[in-house]
């Protein structure tokens, strides 16, 4: 129980953003861990917007990959957009605001380059501890 590995690919439509939370919220029930807290709610969360960053600015299919062992769950989109991931300040705005939940609830996370690839990814502690920042991979996450 608690891990596991999987991977959905995605068409860059809006509805692949609902899809993909309930991938998540599926697989974390498959894997045991829906009772852990707010995790499933947070993973979804922050899935979607990872999974709405690559729809609106990627526009190419994106593949969603989630894997949980030795109590940490991490959750990564992978699409070819070229647009690095920044956090900005929470404001009144509609858009903008998915980094920042990101970088606020998530123990890690990063953004990693392979050729034409970019994969943005977070962590999340599935036993209860403690949230941990440290500096991301690309420089933008805490």
């Amino acid at each position: 129980m608690g891990a596991g590995h999987s991977s959905v690919e995605y068409e860059p439509w809006p509805t692949a953003v609902r899809a993909a939370r309930a991938q998540v919220r599926e697989q974390l029930e498959r894997w045991g861990l829906a009772d852990r807290g707010d995790l499933v709610d947070t993973a979804e969360l922050l899935v979607s917007e990872l999974a709405t960053n690559a729809v609106l600015h990627s526009a190419s299919r994106f593949r969603l990959t989630l894997s949980a062992a030795h109590g940490t769950l991490r959750c990564e989109v992978a699409d070819t957009g070229r647009r690095v991931p920044e956090v900005r300040a929470a404001g009144g705005g509609e858009n903008g605001r998915g980094m920042f939940l990101v970088d606020a609830l998530a123990r890690h996370w990063g953004c990693l380059r392979d050729g034409q690839v970019k994969t943005v990814w977070f962590e999340l502690g599935t036993c209860g501890c403690a949230r941990r920042c440290v500096p991301s991979e690309c420089g933008t996450g805490t």
